[in-house]
């Protein structure tokens, strides 16, 4: 492990070292110590072409993913248009009446995720129902991960009779996560959970479940009925706007805790080796590098965080729209309960 992480550091300052006497590479130093911060954004945002940097050279390979969308308005025109700057081309945006479908750097990341998803699946998974215990370092390991989701997040949060139901949507809201997040810590790769896109629409995923889980627990009339918070009727036009704001701020905060820690992390890592060109001076790479060496160490046990905190709050709210059945039980079996939310069901 030391030989590994010095062979690293070794690497990232050697090449920092190699930049700043490249002759030829002098007009890209010169625009990187200029917009170091452009530099940032533009490796941490999505993009419709790929780039991939040669090591030791200033040059870059470019893939332009495919652009096209579909017209939503009359008479729209939804041809890819250049971008300033030569960074390849868009398709008009919901303004200018098109449906954006463009492939873009994250959607490959996604799409690789998936299929490493199923491939995990499918290679460490126990096919041989003789065998209890799988074999292989990996196989346990995934084992492990599987069992964890399981029975500390699904089963202890939403209960031993629909935890099962929801464990398959949550092993695979962690195990999709968990590869989108060490997939950017490659090089040449991208953090598609950094993509406030990416993460709003897996906290959609769960904001459904939640209320699907919700309204088959305790019935329409049940589920409704908990959006009076258990008030006198001439206190609803308060308390039921209250509460519907009350089911958005869950998903606002599933998107915004994965969207803000990964992309954090990423620009922190960028900002230290920047720090190098805004000082124009290779001798801060010695303090630099092994700072940026500690945080990508660092966002290693971030990405499994990340992944177990957005599976373990899902895993809550769904508990939490399971519950709704209980109390309803609870106030039908004992008519003298005295607890608020049991009016709304009386």
């Amino acid at each position: 492990m030391r030989k590994a992480m010095g062979l690293l550091v070794g690497l990232m300052a050697s090449v920092a070292f190699a930049d700043d006497g490249h002759g030829d590479g002098a007009t890209a130093l010169e625009q990187q110590e200029q917009d170091v911060a452009g530099y940032i954004l533009h490796h941490v945002t999505d993009s419709p072409e790929y780039e991939i940097e040669i090591p030791g050279s200033n040059d870059h390979a470019v893939v332009h993913l495919p652009q096209f969308g579909i017209p939503i308005r009359a008479g729209a025109s939804c041809e890819p248009r250049e971008v300033a700057g030569g960074h390849g081309k868009v398709v008009p945006g919901w303004g200018e009446g098109c449906l954006d479908l463009s492939i873009s750097k994250h959607t490959v990341m996604m799409w690789l995720a998936a299929l490493l998803l199923v491939g995990s699946l499918l290679m460490f998974s126990n096919r041989d129902k003789s065998k209890l215990v799988p074999r292989g370092t990996a196989a346990n390991l995934f084992e492990m991960l599987v069992l964890f989701v399981r029975d500390e997040l699904a089963i202890k949060n939403i209960g031993k009779e629909e935890g099962p139901r929801y464990t398959p949507y949550l092993l695979t809201a962690f195990f999709f996560i968990l590869f989108m997040n060490l997939l950017g810590l490659f090089p040449w790769m991208a953090t598609a959970t950094a993509n406030i896109a990416v993460t709003l629409s897996l906290a959609l995923c769960t904001f459904i479940l939640t209320q699907v889980a919700g309204i088959r627990a305790a019935g329409l009339g049940g589920y409704l009925g908990h959006l009076t918070g258990g008030v006198a009727p001439w206190l609803w036009p308060i308390m039921v706007p209250v509460e519907i704001l009350g089911l958005f701020t869950k998903p606002f905060a599933l998107t915004m805790r994965l969207f803000a820690n990964m992309l954090a992390g990423h620009i922190v890592i960028f900002f230290l080796l920047g720090l190098i060109f805004m000082l124009r001076n290779p001798a801060v790479a010695l303090v630099s590098v092994p700072f940026a060496m500690g945080i990508y160490l660092l966002e290693l046990f971030v990405a499994f965080v990340q992944a177990y905190v957005f599976t373990m709050l899902s895993a809550l709210f769904i508990g939490m729209g399971v519950a709704m059945a209980h109390h309803h039980d609870d106030h039908h079996a004992d008519p003298a309960h005295s607890h608020d939310h049991g009016r709304a069901h009386h």
